[in-house]
């Protein structure tokens, strides 16, 4: 039974960064596929990015290619979401999620949901 916990979200204005970091434990975090989805208010939950076990491939959706980048440390058992050029539309809370493939985050049915970390971005 892995918990997943976000940190390092926040205010930040259009252009700006952030970087949200995931820390897990209770599991074998290096066997997980890892990644990160958004709710916005009165969305519904989306993907944002995932990265593979060993951390060779990764996935992001269209909206953030060439923004974000998704990577981890298993040494640390953390995976982390570097974003950039932040846009308001960016606003919402993000969820760390591990499953136990490629297939399952891409479904958005992944085994383990982190509690989310808001991010807002003001233009």
């Amino acid at each position: 039974q892995a918990q997943l916990v976000e940190s390092g979200g926040g205010l930040v204005q259009a252009g700006g960064s952030l970087r949200l970091s995931c820390a897990a434990s209770g599991g074998t975090f290096s066997t997980y596929v890892m990644g990160w989805f958004r709710q916005a208010p009165g969305k519904e939950r989306e993907f944002v990015a995932l990265i593979s076990a060993s951390g060779s491939s990764t996935r992001y959706a269209e909206t953030v290619k060439g923004r974000f980048i998704i990577s981890r440390d298993n040494a640390r058992n953390t995976v982390y979401l570097q974003m950039d050029s932040l846009q308001p539309e960016d606003t919402a809370v993000y969820y760390c999620a591990a499953g136990a493939s490629i297939g399952s985050l891409e479904l958005g049915q992944p085994a383990y949901w982190g509690q989310g970390t808001q991010v807002t971005v003001s233009s």
